[in-house]
């Protein structure tokens, strides 16, 4: 009877004991679902106090260009301008404005604004310059002495046959007054926006990175409203607002009846109930049953969990995964569902490294929508937000990835491959993939490791080619107009290059600019000279100060002179490094192996120092990071600016730093260009071999090379990229492609004899190895 009791007793105190404990519980997921709910309400409070001042600030903008119009139309201000007098018109438009501080009338020529660009300042030649090629006036935010103001500018006939620009400039308060109005939470954020400057902010600095998620365009100028809102912690077990009510609520629930239940429910007999029937439902199984009732409203209990191998990884093409990205032929390689496999993979990888969003964009080719839809569809499977910035060439989607600060993209791309081939370019946090990164997301495939989130990633569409335009034209503009023929090759860049050029100031005649993934004009690819042959004959024929070319995905450069000469990449990036060790002496200039032996000496010779290294728009941008180099370039054309840019390699902004160069001098372009030194030389010469065995013969080479009776006497011998010899009168390179199933040669010397002596020589080491393969005429 006592040993009754105490059992009788220890029952009566762990039923409250229980009750006690479930109410916590209830409290704990009760708090977590109000601050759930009063953070979503913060977002809608967040974004409605942005569209207001979206709405407030387009009409303050709106009602400042129609006054500054209504103001040049004034009579004492036309009589000016048709006078020629363009002081008289600054002064009779200061004097019938009230509130502006600062008005200025300029020949269109520019002359004087030019004559010193950094004191004058780049944002307000940027403004000048959209003004005199639009028909209404412009308005934008420049940077003054005095800080930020708003500025308008407008083309004006000056006189029977000039033309002149009008400058006003107000206090920043005429444009963001409305902003200032709004009644804004101050735990969100909000920043008016041009470029990456930001104009005003408001709210919670911590924000600021996310801000460009709910960005919203003044329409009329370059300007846009950011907003960031803090981020919605999820609840326990992942659950959502209501789950965690519901959950909180029956919790309640199993509290009162833990206490009142056992006295007022009829009990089942003994003999009859199991084992969960005598004692209830544990607490474990309780909230499974409650995540059970609630799933239609709460993601699942894990975040995420690694998959079984998905049957298609069964067939997936390891050969796809090279050395600097992923690239194979469409339809026998690669596929919808490999794509998507593909983002699974990169998303596993980028959430492992705890971030979150992927901005991907495609290039111009029939297969890209297909397959940035299944890329898209696997980062979202593994709790990646996806950004959307569809149809951008290749350097477009790396800057969004730093303009909208995520840190990782995809760009969907077969470069410079005939149209039947696509693929992947990938950066995670800030790295380009490459080598052992590349081949890691095969392994994660064929292995299952495949993160599967319990809720997929969102997925939103953003338009980033004007920002991309506007970011570039606010840092370059010309000293003087070039005129430039533009060839695209019906790659993605013919969207993107003749607005981005002539926003700098350059004159641009467009060459197969529509863009047309089957490639019908010819092959993209600059740097084969049989693919420029068009734009050679439209220099001359259109009488152009020089010919820029591009490859299908716009992040290589190509140039040719009016005479027809071509400019090759390694001479090229002599003129860049002089430009760049102008301004930063000492500077790293990394080339590839594949460059002029003169170019080591240029360097020195400025002020800088050169570094040799392997070829491969990955590689050379991670010893970019690695040595903190201001410029690199290689000899297929991939320039990498980290001076005034992001270091990464963008063919269109090395049109656009090229023409400020050549702008800047008082000698023609082709002058300027016939003065970097050089000597006789090949292009790349390219030499098929089987498949799979390009390495391998190569290793052949430098073996015979490094053993004693060294074929190559005299030369200094280089194993960075295959097997370069450097003798004192040329070089030749013999390297294997890491893109196609190709040698790679190219030859350099003083003479012709000397040149036909090193070909002979490699020629010697290759032709055994080649058997009855013809190497060609090089």
């Amino acid at each position: 009877m006592i040993g009754k009791g105490k059992g009788v007793a220890a029952g009566g105190r762990t039923g409250p004991l229980l009750a006690v404990l479930l109410l916590l519980l209830a409290g704990w997921f009760g708090w977590s679902a109000a601050q759930q709910w009063r953070q979503t309400h913060t977002g809608t409070q967040l974004e409605q106090a942005r569209d207001t001042a979206v709405q407030g600030l387009q009409q303050a903008l709106a009602g400042q260009v129609q006054q500054f119009a209504r103001q040049l139309q004034a009579p004492r201000v036309q009589q000016a301008l048709q006078a020629g007098d363009t002081t008289a018109a600054a002064t009779a438009l200061r004097e019938s404005w009230t509130g502006v501080e600062d008005v200025q009338v300029w020949n269109g020529t520019l002359d004087s604004a030019y004559a010193d660009p950094p004191a004058f300042g780049y944002a307000r030649l940027a403004l000048l310059e959209a003004a005199l090629g639009a028909e209404a006036p412009v308005a934008r935010v420049v940077r003054a002495k005095e800080g930020a103001r708003f500025g308008l500018a407008a083309r004006v006939p000056l006189g029977p046959e000039d033309a002149a620009v009008v400058y006003v400039q107000q206090p920043l308060m005429q444009l963001t007054g409305p902003l200032d109005a709004v009644q804004a939470p101050e735990s969100g954020y909000l920043a008016l926006r041009q470029g990456s400057f930001n104009v005003l902010e408001r709210g919670n600095p911590a924000l600021a990175d996310s801000g460009e998620v709910l960005a919203r365009p003044i329409k009329g100028s370059s300007l846009r409203l950011a907003a960031g809102v803090p981020s919605i912690e999820a609840g326990p077990l992942g659950l959502g607002p209501l789950g965690c009510s519901i959950v909180a609520l029956l919790l309640v629930l199993v509290a009162v009846l833990v206490v009142v239940g056992k006295s007022r429910l009829p009990l089942p007999s003994r003999t009859s109930r199991t084992a969960a029937e005598e004692h209830g439902l544990t607490l474990r199984e309780s909230l499974a049953q409650t995540a059970v009732d609630t799933e239609a409203d709460a993601p699942a209990l894990d975040d995420s969990r690694p998959v079984a191998p998905p049957a298609a990884a069964a067939t997936l093409a390891a050969g796809i995964f090279r050395a600097y990205d992923i690239r194979g032929v469409v339809g026998d390689e690669l596929s919808p569902k490999v794509a998507a496999l593909i983002g699974q993979a990169i998303g596993s990888e980028v959430v492992e490294q705890g971030l979150r969003e992927v901005v991907i964009g495609r290039d111009g080719r029939l297969s890209g929508p297909e397959l940035a839809a299944g890329l898209a569809e696997g980062l979202r499977r593994a709790g990646c937000d996806v950004i959307d910035i569809g149809l951008a060439p290749t350097p477009v989607v790396y800057f969004a990835s730093h303009h909208l600060r995520t840190g990782s993209c995809v760009a969907v791309t077969g470069s410079h491959n005939p149209p039947e081939y696509n693929g992947f370019k990938i950066v995670i946090a800030g790295q380009t993939l490459s080598g052992d990164a590349v081949t890691a997301l095969y392994t994660r495939i064929v292995e299952g490791r495949l993160t599967q989130a319990a809720t997929p990633g969102n997925y939103q569409q953003r338009e980033v080619n004007d920002e991309y335009v506007r970011r570039i034209a606010d840092d370059v503009q010309l000293e003087r107009p070039l005129k430039v023929v533009a060839d695209a090759g019906n790659g993605v860049a013919g969207a993107l290059v003749q607005p981005l050029l002539e926003a700098i100031g350059a004159e641009v005649i467009p060459l197969y600019c529509d863009v047309d993934g089957t490639f019908p004009n010819h092959h993209p690819d600059p740097s084969v000279p049989e693919n420029l042959q068009d734009l050679v004959q439209t220099v001359k024929r259109f009488g152009a100060d020089l010919g820029i070319a591009f490859d299908g995905d716009g992040d290589r450069l190509g140039v040719v002179t009016p005479d027809g000469t071509i400019i090759f990449a390694d001479r090229l990036l002599m003129l860049f490094a002089a430009d760049v060790l102008l301004r930063n002496p000492g500077a790293m200039v990394i080339y590839d192996v594949k460059c002029t032996g003169k170019l080591a000496d240029f360097v020195l010779r400025h002020g800088g120092s050169p570094m040799m290294w392997k070829t491969g728009h990955s590689l050379i941008k991670a010893r970019m990071a690695e040595t903190d180099a201001e410029l690199a370039g290689e000899m297929s054309g991939h320039f990498f600016f980290r001076e005034r840019w992001f270091g990464f390699d963008d063919g269109l902004y090395a049109a656009a730093r090229l023409l400020e160069i050549l702008a800047l001098r008082e000698e023609t372009p082709q002058e300027v260009l016939e003065e970097l030194p050089q000597s006789l030389s090949t292009p790349e010469i390219k030499v098929p071999v089987a498949d799979g065995t390009p390495h391998a013969l190569v290793s052949l080479v430098v073996s015979a090379a490094q053993a004693p009776e060294n074929p190559f006497v005299g030369g200094r011998i280089s194993t960075i990229d295959g097997l370069r010899v450097d003798f004192a009168d040329g070089w030749g390179l013999v390297r294997a492609s890491n893109t196609t199933p190709v040698l790679v040669l190219r030859f350099e010397a003083d003479t012709d004899a000397a040149l036909e002596r090193i070909k002979a020589q490699f020629r010697a080491q290759l032709q055994p190895l080649l058997g009855d393969q013809d190497l060609g005429t090089w």
